[in-house]
């Protein structure tokens, strides 16, 4: 009986410490904060007129270089921006910005988010080239940010540069790699809120040769998918009376690629002569010529690769009866999102094994259309013209989607692809012990 009573209050403290445990335990619960980063959307330059398809009115930006965090609504549902860059709380609906030169060329690219790594397959740097590769610092806090060029004859010198807070660089890409004529830069920033846009425009003399936007891909890969390629067939009457295309890859590693393209469109799959197994020298970036015989006015190209390649289509196109041409770059795979397109009435073409996508189409009257976009391959769907913006709901596994646009100046693509990715934040819980130890 004398050491029945310890025992016993031994046991019973232990089933008080074990419960408060467990019941510390259960009460204790991790909160989250869900938001979509701001996008950015490259200034317009000299000579250049811009606009912004938005999804709503009432969405809030500042201009770049304003050093206040405050916001004002756009009021536009398609916004001109007379030169700054702006950033852009678009919460989850990625604006897509449309420029063009007068009696020339256009093109479009997304407002994008911060991006670690930018890839871009396309521009030139011998003299025809006009083009510019805009680095973007929306941080308050002065950035570091490298470039590295790739051209036919090999890796070039790293160009570090530094981008101050809340303002924008504009590097001539002929400066890159002087008289080269193709073209890959990597932008990877060592700190900073970044964003890279590249314009490619040509000339010769007083005559303008077309340009464009080449839009970035995040890595390489060794899959891709180009998902909208325009295929414009050249007059009856010429000799040649298929399109031209050039392929353009780039293997960055240390080790030589073989590449395989297959050519996807409504008249089938196939590889195009030239285009099967061919060697990419490592660090060296190769052109590609190619015509396919197909009667679709547009088509994909999948390319395959045994090592990590960055890839896009420079192809020739009329617009208005001008000479224009457009940079076709790879498309990740789809996923649910919405794309702000007031003003653009792009056509969308879809590519995968099975195409099954379910879409809604919010109109500028605000009314909602719902549609289904089913195929085997490739399928393509018009955006009405009253359209403000779509969303896609449902889309099945392996899918990918480009737009090609045309306008009064030239003809543009853009991947669909979100802006922006969801990010989560774990937010601090309040504990009473911080106050009463």
């Amino acid at each position: 009986m004398t050491f029945n009573r310890p025992l016993k209050f031994l046991a019973a403290l232990l089933a008080a410490v074990s419960v408060a445990s467990l019941l510390s335990v259960a009460v204790t619960k991790k909160s989250y904060s869900e938001s979509y980063p701001a996008v950015v959307c490259p200034p317009t330059l000299a000579g250049l007129s811009s606009q912004i398809s938005l999804s709503s009115k009432k969405t809030p930006f500042q201009r770049l270089q304003n050093r206040t965090t405050k916001t004002a609504p756009v009021k536009f549902l398609r916004l001109p921006v007379m030169k700054d860059s702006l950033v852009i709380s678009s919460e989850g609906s990625t604006p897509i910005v449309w420029q063009s030169r007068s009696g020339s060329w256009a093109g479009g690219a997304l407002c994008t988010g911060p991006q670690a790594s930018q890839w871009f397959a396309g521009g030139s740097a011998d003299i025809t080239t006009k083009g510019r590769l805009i680095v973007i610092n929306s941080g308050l806090s002065d950035a570091v940010v490298d470039i590295q060029a790739f051209t036919e004859n090999g890796k070039q010198p790293l160009k570090p540069i530094n981008v101050y807070s809340k303002s924008y660089v504009t590097i001539p890409i002929d400066s890159l790699a002087p008289g080269d004529k193709t073209l890959a830069v990597h932008v990877l920033p060592r700190s900073g809120r970044i964003n890279a846009f590249m314009i490619d425009e040509q000339g010769k003399g007083l005559r303008a040769l077309g340009g464009d936007f080449v839009n970035s891909a995040a890595a390489p890969s060794k899959s891709v998918v180009i998902a909208a390629i325009p295929n414009q067939k050249s007059k009856k009457g010429s000799k040649n009376t298929a399109a031209a295309h050039v392929l353009r890859l780039l293997a960055p590693g240390d080790v030589d690629a073989n590449v395989t393209a297959e050519v996807i469109s409504a008249d089938g799959v196939f590889i195009p002569v030239g285009l099967n197994s061919r060697t990419v020298s490592a660090g060296i970036v190769t052109e590609i010529d190619f015509s396919p015989n197909i009667s679709a006015t547009a088509f994909a190209l999948r390319i395959t690769s045994n090592e990590p390649v960055i890839a896009s289509v420079q192809s020739t196109v009329i617009s208005n009866g001008r000479k224009d041409f457009t940079w076709s770059t790879a498309s990740p795979e789809l996923a649910p999102l919405t794309l702000a397109i007031t003003g653009l009435t792009p056509v969308i073409i879809f590519t995968g094994t099975e195409i099954n996508v379910s879409l809604d189409v919010t109109l500028i009257n605000g009314k909602v259309i719902r549609e289904q976009i089913r195929g085997s391959d490739l399928a393509i769907w018009r955006a009405p013209a009253t359209a403000r913006s779509f969303t896609i709901t449902k889309v099945g596994g392996s899918t990918y989607a480009g737009g090609l646009v045309s306008s009064v100046n030239g003809y543009g693509f853009f991947p669909v692809a979100p802006g922006s990715q969801l990010t989560k934040i774990e937010l601090p819980d309040s504990n009473i012990r911080v106050l009463n130890p």
